[in-house]
């Protein structure tokens, strides 16, 4: 069985958070190929919580939290050959009992919407986006 933990993304492998993005398919949306943005990315989120299989990571959530009000998940990966058997949920659910008063907001990804609402998201129709500058 897997184990959802807390990790410091300072401490993380960057070259296997990658992998796990690539082996579930989100690297497609994110910038793995940059790795100095990459490995920001992964440094500076204040909040990730890992699933591990025998040291293997298998799974990642990545956020930005207040621990107050809200936490912006920005990514959640599960290696497909994990998926489906509650991974996913667990990460989730190790992300709300770090913060538990805070609201959790994601973007979801296109082949993901039918997910959220599964775990327990409910649809919000007011998001808005600005994009990067460079």
């Amino acid at each position: 069985m897997w184990k959802c933990e807390i990790e410091d993304g300072a401490d993380l492998d960057v070259e296997e958070v990658a992998a796990l993005y690539h082996a579930s398919t989100l690297a497609e949306r994110r910038p793995t190929d940059q790795r100095d943005r990459f490995t920001t990315m992964v440094r500076q989120a204040n909040l990730i919580v890992t699933a591990r299989l025998d040291g293997r990571m298998i799974g990642i959530a990545r956020s930005l939290t207040d621990g107050a009000y809200v936490t912006y998940m920005s990514d959640i990966a599960v290696d497909v050959e994990f998926q489906r058997q509650g991974v996913g949920r667990s990460l989730i659910r190790a992300t709300q009992e770090f913060a538990p008063q805070a609201k959790i907001v994601l973007l979801s990804a296109p082949a993901a919407v039918d997910y959220y609402p599964h775990v327990g998201f409910t649809r919000h129709e007011s998001a808005w986006v600005l994009n990067a500058l460079g």
